[in-house]
């Protein structure tokens, strides 16, 4: 599927939603356009890894960078679709607080596609970024 599919922040929120880990995370579309997402994670006390500096698993920081690079090709393919390959980047510690992430397509392949996404704190400093490759084939 080459062509974009128009969908709305509340159509694409909807489809998200339907996976239990995605409500977990207290994810929130933001806005959708052609290629770009901007989803909110709502802050959660079983994020924290470490009690006594309070700061944020990485593996949350890195779902976000998955799921928002993945839902960043909805435009294209009007489906999340799985992750073949997975890069992050920690670029500071999360702390209590939202999260903001922010994803857009590089390259929208027949096959395979690759797309990008950050994590931002509530004062918008960048916490991670990423890049994803996924499979956007038509499944059969």
């Amino acid at each position: 599927m080459s062509e974009s599919v128009t969908l709305t922040a509340a159509e694409v929120e909807a489809k998200l939603l339907k996976g239990p880990f995605h409500q977990w995370l207290g994810l929130k579309v933001v806005s959708v356009g052609d290629g770009e997402i901007e989803l909110k994670a709502t802050w959660r006390p079983e994020w924290v890894v470490n009690a006594e500096r309070g700061y944020v698993h990485g593996g949350i920081l890195a779902t976000l960078i998955d799921l928002t690079a993945d839902w960043a090709l909805v435009s294209k393919t009007g489906r999340g679709v799985p992750t073949v390959d997975l890069r992050v980047d920690y670029h500071r510690a999360a702390m209590e607080g939202d999260l903001t992430a922010k994803g857009k397509v590089v390259k929208f392949g027949g096959t395979l596609s690759v797309a990008e996404a950050q994590v931002l704190d509530g004062e918008g400093r960048l916490l991670a970024s990423g890049r994803g490759v996924y499979m956007t084939a038509t499944p059969k």
